[in-house]
């Protein structure tokens, strides 16, 4: 009976010797940090509020501005946009939920910092684009982004 392992020890011995091994090793510190990081990262997407711009997403933005500017500027006679009295437009995209949006213009990384640069200045991030140059500030696009920021799902 001593003579034979079964098959279970037999795996149960490789794989002990490959953790054992130097690249087990690596692999095995590499599998945790990972792990780690996954779990930091979903705790901090999962925490309360962590996606409202008041609490950093657009420093130095302001929410109640930037939905007066965008109301002023005609933003909405292209889009519909949530909290915008008559943002009726079907020329834009609607820009429900666009804080949770992956991309802007199909193309751009939805971050605070490419949304208010298209802000400023549409045609020179995409060229043919049929937004217009409003002629917007960096703080007056700082604001509106933080608006846009706060329509979340």
């Amino acid at each position: 009976m001593g003579l034979y392992k079964s098959s279970g020890e037999v795996e149960r011995q490789r794989w002990k010797r490959y953790f054992n091994s130097e690249h087990g090793l690596k692999l095995l510190r590499y599998l945790t940090a990972l792990a780690l990081a996954s779990m930091v990262a979903m705790s901090l997407a999962c925490s309360p509020g962590s996606h409202d711009p008041r609490n950093g997403l657009v420093p130095g933005g302001n929410v109640q501005r930037g939905k007066k500017l965008i109301g002023r500027m005609g933003c909405g006679a292209c889009h519909v946009i949530p909290g915008i009295r008559a943002a009726r437009g079907r020329v834009g995209p609607p820009l429900y939920d666009f804080g949770d949006r992956v991309f802007i213009a199909g193309e751009l990384p939805n971050t605070p910092a490419n949304l208010m640069r298209w802000i400023e200045n549409p045609p020179a991030v995409k060229p043919h684009t049929a937004m217009p140059d409003l002629g917007v500030t960096k703080n007056q696009a700082r604001d509106m982004t933080a608006y846009l920021y706060s329509l979340r799902k």
